[in-house]
């Protein structure tokens, strides 16, 4: 088998384990040299693809490719962008030939979501249509947690031990307050149209803490919230309220809509907090307190979950052993095998069935008033964030590595994206 080099690159919004992905992958790759080259990394994405902007990370350190295990973030930039079909813009396509065949490049390995997926699949169909030996594999990142086929997705561990442990300590405080001041704490959290990290809130029922969650599954009913969040008060003293970003009215319409797309056409959203806690001064005029966890849930590796870091570490080694096996257009995958004891093997998936296909929150793990979990959704959520993976503190901060990200010469003419 003639030596090819591989391309490897992150796609979408980064998670606080993307980069240990990355590590097992590169790691992997180091080991089979007589098969694997020298192993590129697209600056941003599938745009240093098109833009012939690689990164030899062949030039950094084993010490520092070991470091990204322990580094949130994506390392090598990461981006926001869809590949059209073949038959709409053949063009790029054709680029993307252009750029492996002046690299020797015969492994594409991408990092993302269901829109990333989206774009491996049609990468891997370029070995057929254009003549271009390429195996594509898709290596699943995404905190909504809403791929196909696999059991969790990486990223997602980590954020909803962030949300958990974050709606945890807030009610603590809110508590204290409850009876001289603040009686609501409002915690915004992404998911446009899962609401698996909203479902993390659920996890506080022995702590014995009121948490009313809005999830997207559920068309919000604004009567049946406020009643629920009135209860909760009169008995408790306060309430925590728990709202997904892709919370909605029957109507469709995001609670958090701004008007605006991102660069995938959705809706951009970002403000269903400050909605709901309006909702409810307005309507029980109770003093209340939100906070939009944002960028933070996903960046936070302090508090990553130890079972999501090793499953992205193993799906970054996966990616690379499949391709070896000489497959194409698949994904590796966690299968779970038990929830006491959490055991799990590494499968694989068809691309085909994973591109544009979303997971939603099964009807069983919303509890029957549509506000909370089941016991079936907890003993799913509560393995995923066991363990703690603290990564070296230097002065109080944790060490993360920043990569030196070397680009490799160039060898065509420039490429407007």
């Amino acid at each position: 088998m003639a030596k090819k080099n591989a391309f490897y690159a992150q796609s979408g919004g980064v998670t606080a384990v993307i980069n240990a992905s990355a590590c097992g992958l590169i790691e992997t790759a180091r080991k089979h040299k007589d098969i694997i080259g020298k192993v590129y990394a697209g600056r941003n994405g599938i745009i240093g693809a098109l833009t012939e902007d690689l990164i030899d990370t062949g030039k950094e350190s084993d010490a520092d490719i070991a470091a990204l295990r322990y580094t949130p973030s994506g390392a090598f930039g990461s981006c926001r962008y869809k590949l059209k079909s073949l038959e709409a813009n053949k063009r790029e396509y054709e680029r993307l030939i252009a750029i492996f065949k002046a690299h020797n490049i015969g492994y594409f390995f991408y990092n993302g979501g269901g829109d990333s997926a989206d774009t491996c699949f049609k990468i891997s169909q370029l070995s057929e249509s254009l003549s271009y030996p390429l195996q594509a594999i898709h290596v699943p990142k995404t905190i909504d947690n809403d791929l196909p086929i696999t059991d969790c997705c990486p990223g997602f561990g980590s954020v909803a031990k962030y949300v958990a442990v974050s709606t945890l300590e807030a009610s603590f405080d809110v508590k204290s307050m409850a009876k001289t001041s603040t009686k609501i704490f409002v915690l915004e959290v992404m998911g446009r149209h899962a609401g698996w990290i909203a479902a993390a809130g659920g996890l506080l029922v022995d702590h014995d803490i009121p948490v009313v969650i809005l999830f997207p599954e559920v068309v919000f009913d604004q009567k049946k919230f406020l009643a629920k969040v009135d209860a909760n008060v009169m008995k408790f003293g306060y309430c925590t309220v728990v709202v997904s970003e892709g919370c909605h009215y029957p109507d469709g319409k995001f609670l958090a809509e701004q008007g605006t797309t991102d660069a995938f056409g959705h809706a951009q959203l970002g403000g269903a907090a400050p909605v709901v806690a309006n909702i409810i001064k307005e309507a029980l005029g109770y003093k209340f307190h939100w906070a939009v966890s944002d960028y933070l849930q996903r960046s936070a590796r302090h508090i990553a979950s130890k079972t999501d870091v090793k499953q992205a570490y193993q799906l970054g080694r996966a990616a690379v052993e499949l391709a070896l096996k000489g497959s194409n257009a698949v994904m590796p995958t966690i299968q779970r095998l038990s929830d006491v004891p959490y055991k799990y093997r590494i499968g694989v998936a068809d691309l085909k069935d994973v591109a544009n296909v979303e997971k939603f929150m099964p009807k069983d793990f919303i509890s029957r008033d549509g506000f909370g979990i089941t016991e079936k959704c907890r003993r799913y959520l509560l393995p995923l964030i066991q363990g703690e993976d603290y990564p070296k503190y230097v002065d109080g901060l944790p060490q993360y590595v920043t990569l030196k990200n070397i680009a490799v010469p160039k060898k065509l003419a420039a490429f407007k994206v």
